[in-house]
């Protein structure tokens, strides 16, 4: 019986990789227990570090708070996760939470901080970034509530010391530190197209856009500056929650 000339072809390279040293060694190591074992593993923590980088990438990533301009929402040190599909897929409601980089001029410049740690824990620290275990870029971000959404006309304050949105009183005990004012600053502002103003849950401790009024960007963040809507508390374990919007707050509020 003789074999046709593509069958032929193929059992001669079927017979080429048998008799292949890298090949054999490969087959062999892999009928090892302790081998099988080691890239059974080794393929799960790949994997998972790939998947990491993509969640982190595109869907979700996690910060922690630096200052207690959010207290007492958020305490000095909470670990949030943020989900970047806000705003680009889904729109930012008043209430929300959220992380933003800088507008431009309302963080100062950071002191060098590579004698205050070690090289090789800054190096490490940035590595687990890239897949989201750790945030050492979290002091270049800020954290704060959305007030006004775009077309909005915020006014603080009303007679009742309240602020006032499109007209109507907000009243935002629900998520202020007790014995909180309203706003030591008066303002008077409309909300640009593709912007949003934004202030901090502790209103005597938070330089947010009410601070930045004289700065190009009139104290507004630009939709390009959010990197996303946080919306749970995920460390340490005893402040777990998720991050409520109150709803209530902005209920009566008609939009523009």
């Amino acid at each position: 019986m003789k074999l046709k000339s593509g069958a032929r072809k193929r059992s001669e390279k079927t017979l080429k990789e048998t008799d292949n040293r890298f090949v054999l060694s490969w087959r062999k190591l892999k009928k090892n227990v302790f081998f099988a074992f080691f890239l059974d593993i080794l393929t799960i923590v790949v994997s998972a570090l790939v998947l990491s980088l993509l969640i982190k990438t595109f869907i979700v990533r996690s910060f922690y708070i630096p200052s207690g301009s959010m207290l007492n929402t958020l305490q000095i040190n909470d670990r949030i996760v943020v989900n970047e599909l806000v705003p680009d897929f889904s729109p930012l409601h008043r209430g929300d939470v959220v992380v933003f980089e800088d507008p431009g001029g309302w963080l100062t410049p950071e002191s060098d901080l590579s004698d205050q740690s070690n090289p090789l824990v800054q190096a490490w620290d940035q590595f687990l970034s890239v897949f989201g275990f750790t945030a050492p870029d979290s002091r270049q971000h800020l954290v704060k509530r959305v007030i006004g959404l775009p077309g909005d006309h915020v006014v603080c304050c009303s007679v009742s010391k309240k602020i006032l949105i499109n007209g109507v009183e907000i009243d935002e005990t629900p998520y202020f530190p007790e014995g909180t004012d309203t706003s030591y600053v008066k303002f008077d502002v409309t909300v640009p197209a593709d912007s949003y103003w934004v202030m901090g849950d502790n209103r005597t401790d938070s330089q947010d856009s009410r601070y930045h009024l004289d700065l190009p960007s009139k104290g507004f963040v630009g939709k390009q500056f959010i990197v996303g809507h946080a919306f749970v508390i995920t460390w340490p374990k005893q402040h777990w929650t998720w991050l409520g919007s109150y709803p209530d707050v902005f209920k009566d509020v008609p939009n523009k």
